[in-house]
C-alpha cells in the first residue's frame, strides 16, 4: 500500500473535529494558487457584469441549495 494511501485512511478514521483540522493545517500549508492584487475585486466585477449581460445564466440562492442537495443523494 503506498504512503498516500496509508495517510489517507489514518486521517478518514479521525474524529470530525480533527479531521477539520488536519484539513485546515494542510491547506494552510499550500501556497496561495488564486491570489488576486485586488482581493478578487476585478473578478467580482467581471462577474457582476455578466450577470447584467445575460441575466438567464443567474439563479438563486435557493436554486444553488437544491441544486447542492440534488448533487448529496
Amino acid at each position: 500500500m503506498s504512503t498516500i494511501v496509508e495517510i489517507e485512511k489514518l486521517a478518514l478514521d479521525l474524529p470530525e473535529e480533527e479531521r477539520a483540522t488536519l484539513a485546515m493545517n494542510l491547506l494552510e500549508s499550500l501556497p496561495p494558487i488564486l491570489a488576486d492584487e485586488d482581493g478578487g475585486v476585478g473578478e467580482a466585477l467581471r462577474r457582476d457584469a455578466q450577470m447584467d449581460a445575460d441575466p438567464s445564466q443567474v439563479i438563486s440562492l435557493a436554486e444553488l441549495d437544491s441544486l447542492i442537495q440534488g448533487r448529496r443523494k
